[in-house]
């Protein structure tokens, strides 16, 4: 199978960079013949690459286009001109993956030459998101900006779904994620669910000295959309300071500050901020803590499973994982719930002990090689689909 794939930042940088770099990876080791479209690149993808933003050899940076908003829809406009414009010359793709903001035009060119367009929804239906959180800050008080994460214009929520309509697949990270887009009225049919990954060698589980208080470590951005405000009221709820240390590592947003208060200056909290060295944070403690309401899959999920710890979750973090298998596992906004299953895991160490067995156990599945075989699978899926159309 030859795969161009287009991705309309820097391949590599940290986030989502990092995890579509992964991605090439791994699909070149499973025998896939990618090229590469990418801004710019961090890292050597292992692939043959074209860069788009360049002219006479000389690479344009996006802060040229404008450091807001308006400036990055003009970097990806350029990417997806240029990847349109090498489809046109041929290669012999027999699939494309699109990344946002940069699927237009190269499913339309992809269209006139019969090769099916995969595009990679990072995270949930970017609808669902924006109206979802949206409404969660306005139930909490807490004042969403345009600039914030899940502040979209409805012009970029437009643009987005006009994308979704475009292309053969939709790839998504998980089944919750799936859901809603089902529930945004996508065909099931068009989406294909597949996993991320993470990088088994950073993140390894070590033998931990018992002090006899358990590690909780929430590592995520104190916001309302990953749910802290859910989990320090269970914090509090459990009594779970009288055992155990809760660990708050990520930078916490002035707006959720001032609401949470109190919250924050419980018994048993420490706040880290920032952490550059996550594997080594990750090495010290028992369980992850991510009561989130909307993800499309957290990595952190996987890298906290790769490296030992239990996981403390929500059924919207979109975690490759099983309840009262790799962890325990709430309904989205359930504190009753979330309570009792942290009460469970201080109280109940033997629980926690054969959960770390299963996730230590199982961690080979969350390596992007591991993830390699859905996304395979979905090109040739949607290629397929797409000889059958054009066949009629």
């Amino acid at each position: 199978m030859r795969l161009l794939y287009s991705f309309p930042d820097t391949l590599g940088a940290p986030g989502i960079g990092t995890a579509a770099l992964e991605q090439v990876r791994s699909l070149v080791r499973a025998g896939v013949d990618v090229h590469v479209a990418a801004t710019a690149l961090a890292a050597d993808p292992g692939a043959p690459t074209t860069l788009t933003m360049t002219v006479a050899g000389r690479r344009v940076r996006h802060r040229l286009l404008g450091r807001d908003r308006t400036g990055a829809l003009r970097a990806y406009a350029w990417h997806d001109r240029r990847v349109a414009s090498l489809l046109s010359r041929g290669g012999g793709f027999d699939a494309v993956q699109a990344w946002p903001q940069a699927t237009l035009r190269t499913a339309r060119q992809a269209a006139a030459l019969g090769v099916p367009v995969l595009r990679q929804a990072p995270s949930t239906h970017t609808a669902h998101a924006v109206e979802s959180i949206k409404a969660l800050h306005e139930q909490l008080g807490i004042p969403m900006r345009v600039g914030d994460v899940h502040g979209h214009s409805r012009g970029l929520i437009e643009r987005e779904e006009r994308e979704y309509q475009a292309v053969d697949r939709i790839l998504v990270p998980s089944s919750y994620a799936a859901s809603t887009f089902v529930n945004r009225g996508v065909a099931a049919e068009r989406l294909a669910v597949h996993r991320f990954g993470c990088d088994l060698d950073r993140f390894q589980p070590v033998e931990r000295r018992d002090d006899g208080r358990l590690t909780v470590a929430f590592v995520a951005r104190g916001e309302p959309a990953k749910g802290l405000h859910h989990g320090l009221r269970a914090w509090e709820a459990s009594g779970a300071a009288s055992s155990a240390r809760l660990l708050l590592a990520g930078h916490i947003e002035d707006a959720f500050r001032a609401y949470a208060g109190p919250l924050l200056d419980q018994p048993g909290i420490e706040e880290l901020g920032f952490v550059s060295d996550v594997p080594e944070l990750m090495r010290r403690i028992d369980v992850l803590l991510l009561p989130s309401l909307n993800e499309g899959s957290a990595l952190v999920t996987y890298e906290a499973q790769a490296a030992g710890a239990v996981l403390l979750i929500s059924d919207a973090t979109g975690a490759p994982a099983e309840h009262m298998v790799h962890g325990l596992i709430h309904p989205a906004g359930d504190e009753a719930e979330l309570t009792e299953h942290l009460r469970m895991l201080v109280e109940d160490r033997a629980l926690l002990a054969r959960l770390r067995e299963n996730v230590i156990a199982g961690r080979d599945r969350l390596s992007w090689d591991a993830a390699a075989p859905d996304l395979i699978e979905a090109y040739r899926s949607a290629a397929s689909g797409r000889s059958q159309r054009d066949g009629a």
